[in-house]
C-alpha cells in the first residue's frame, strides 16, 4: 500500500516537501492509516504534522474513548495532537439541516480554524477508492448533471492551502492489511454497519457485486472521477467566459440581464453552466428546491415562441422572457404596483422617487443642446397649468403625442417599445393640474399647444441616482 500510496502522491502533485500538513483522524481505520503512513514519510520529506481529532459528540461515550485513543497514539508516534468538541445537535436544530451536514459543517469548521492557526499547507483526509466508488453511485442515483458526477476530488482549495486524499489510490481492504501489518489497532464505529444510511446500503449490497466484475474499479473509478473533474473544469472556465460575454450582472440590486440572441449561439452545454453560475451569483444559497427541472424550464424559455413570458423560482426569483432579453430578478409574489403622486406648486423642486431616481425642475434661460435628451422635458411656462404631478401610471392612462393621430394607451405605449412587464410598474409620468400627460418619462413626450408669450423656460430633469445632486437641488429637496 505505501508503494501505491506514494506513486499516486508524486503522480498527481498532491504533496510538497517541507510543508506543515494537518491530519484529519478520527480513531477510524482509515485516519489512522493515513496517519501512519504521512509518519513514515515524515523524515523524508520533511513533513511537519499535526493530527486533528473532532468529537462530535453524537455517541455517547464511544466518541470520548475515540478521542482519546487518537490523542494516547499520537503520544506513541511523536506526532503533535488537536482535540475540540462540537455541539452537532444544536446546530441541526437551529439551522434544521441533517445530522451529516451539521457534523460536517462543524468538523470542516474546527479544520479550518487549526489550518489558519498553524499556517498549514495541506489538509490530508482519509477518503479512499471504495468511498470513491460509493460516492459516485450514490451520485448517479440522485443527479441529473455532469457536475455532481465528478465524485470526491483528490485535492481541492480550502482556506489559504489545499485539501489532499491520498488514499483514493488504495481500497479499504488494502487499508485494513496495512493496520494490521503496522500493528494499528483503530475505533470501529458500529453505524458503519447501518443499512439504513444510503451509503453503508450500497458500501454491503451493490459495491460487492461490481468488484466481482472488476477487482479493479476503485482504480476504474478514480480515473473516471479525474476525467469527468478535468472536463468540468474546463467547460466552467468557458461558461464563464459565457457570462462575461452575455450577461450582465447587477450587483448591487441582485439583478440579471440576459442578451437573447448572443446566448442562444453558445452550445447547450455551456448554456446550463452559464444558467448555474449565474443561479450561484444571485442566491446567497441556492436552495434545495431548486431541481434538473427548472433548469429545463429555463432552456425551454430560451425557444419560447412568446415574446413575453414570467417564471417563478423558489425564493421569489422570477425569470422573465421580454423580446431578445431574459431578466433575473427577486420580486415578493404578493408585491402591488406601488402607488406615488407627488404634487409640485412652486419651482424649483426636487423629487426622489420609489426607485431612487429624482426629478429635478428649476427655470432656465432658454433651451440648449446639452439639455436636450430622452430624460429632460423643456418647456415655456405658459404651456403647463400648475400644479403638476408626478406619478406612477394608472389603469386607462392614455396620451397624445406629435405623430400620433388621436391617443393611445399608456400600457400599448409600453408594449410597442419592448419594455420588460416587471421594469413597468418603475415607469413615472408627469401631468399637469387636469391630469393631461405631458411626459412618459423617458419614452414620450406631449405635444403641447403653441403659446407666443415666451417667458421663462422650464426644465424637468429625471436621473436614475441622486449622487450629483447640485446644491440647488439639495435646497429645493
Amino acid at each position: 500500500m505505501k508503494t501505491k500510496v506514494l506513486d499516486f502522491i508524486v503522480s498527481h502533485q498532491l504533496l510538497d516537501r517541507g510543508s506543515t500538513v494537518l491530519v484529519g483522524v478520527s480513531g477510524g481505520p482509515d485516519s489512522m492509516a493515513l496517519l501512519h503512513f504521512l509518519n513514515s514519510i515524515k523524515v523524508d520529506w520533511n513533513l511537519n504534522l499535526c493530527a486533528v481529532t473532532v468529537d462530535h459528540q453524537l455517541r455517547k461515550g464511544d466518541s470520548e474513548e475515540d478521542v482519546e485513543y487518537v490523542c494516547k497514539v499520537c503520544q506513541e508516534w511523536n506526532i503533535p495532537f488537536v482535540t475540540a468538541a462540537v455541539d452537532v445537535k444544536s446546530y441541526k436544530r437551529n439551522y434544521k439541516v441533517s445530522t451529516q451536514v451539521a457534523a460536517r459543517k462543524l468538523r470542516y469548521g474546527v479544520f479550518a480554524e487549526q489550518m489558519k492557526l498553524r499556517k498549514a499547507d495541506y489538509l490530508a483526509l482519509g477518503h479512499h477508492g471504495d468511498d470513491q466508488i460509493e460516492t459516485l453511485l450514490m451520485s448517479l442515483a440522485r443527479t441529473t448533471n455532469l457536475s455532481s458526477l465528478q465524485g470526491i476530488p483528490l485535492r481541492r482549495d480550502f482556506c489559504h492551502g489545499k485539501i489532499i486524499r491520498p488514499l483514493l489510490s488504495v481500497t479499504k481492504e488494502e487499508i485494513e492489511q496495512y493496520c494490521q501489518e503496522n500493528k494499528i489497532y483503530p475505533r470501529i464505529d458500529a453505524t458503519n454497519e447501518d443499512t439504513t444510511y444510503t451509503r453503508n446500503d450500497i458500501r454491503r449490497s451493490i459495491v460487492p457485486k461490481l468488484k466481482e466484475r472488476n477487482s479493479r474499479l476503485h482504480t476504474t473509478m478514480q480515473s473516471l472521477s479525474e476525467s469527468l473533474q478535468e472536463d468540468e473544469s474546463f467547460l466552467i472556465s468557458e461558461a464563464i467566459k459565457t457570462v462575461e460575454k452575455t450577461i450582465e450582472l447587477d450587483r448591487n440590486q441582485k439583478k440579471a440581464t440576459l442578451d437573447l440572441p448572443l446566448f442562444q449561439e453558445v452550445p447547450v452545454p455551456l448554456q446550463r453552466r452559464a444558467y448555474r453560475l449565474t443561479l450561484d451569483y444571485l442566491y446567497d444559497k441556492v436552495p434545495e428546491q431548486l431541481t434538473y427541472m427548472h433548469e429545463d424550464i429555463f432552456l425551454n424559455l430560451l425557444h419560447e415562441y412568446t415574446n413575453n413570458k414570467v417564471v417563478h423560482f423558489p425564493q421569489n426569483l422570477f425569470i422573465e422572457r421580454s423580446y431578445q432579453k431574459i431578466y433575473f430578478y427577486f420580486q415578493d409574489k404578493e408585491k402591488r404596483s406601488h402607488d406615488f403622486n407627488q404634487t409640485v406648486d412652486c419651482i424649483p423642486a426636487c423629487i426622489t422617487l420609489p426607485n431612487g431616481a429624482i426629478v429635478s425642475i428649476s427655470y432656465i434661460e432658454k433651451p440648449s443642446t446639452e439639455n436636450q435628451s430622452k430624460y429632460t422635458f423643456i418647456c415655456n411656462e405658459d404651456q403647463l397649468s400648475f400644479p403638476l404631478h408626478i406619478r406612477t401610471r394608472l389603469p386607462g392612462d392614455r396620451m397624445r403625442y406629435e405623430g400620433l393621430n388621436g391617443s393611445k394607451k399608456i400600457k400599448d405605449i409600453l408594449i410597442d417599445e419592448k419594455i420588460p412587464r416587471h421594469e413597468r410598474e418603475d415607469m413615472y409620468i408627469l401631468t399637469d393640474s387636469r391630469n393631461n400627460i405631458l411626459w412618459l418619462i423617458g419614452l414620450r413626450k406631449a405635444e403641447l399647444p403653441e403659446t407666443n408669450d415666451h417667458r421663462r423656460y422650464i426644465l424637468i430633469e429625471y436621473r436614475e441616482t441622486n449622487a450629483e445632486i447640485t446644491e440647488e437641488e439639495k435646497d429645493a429637496e
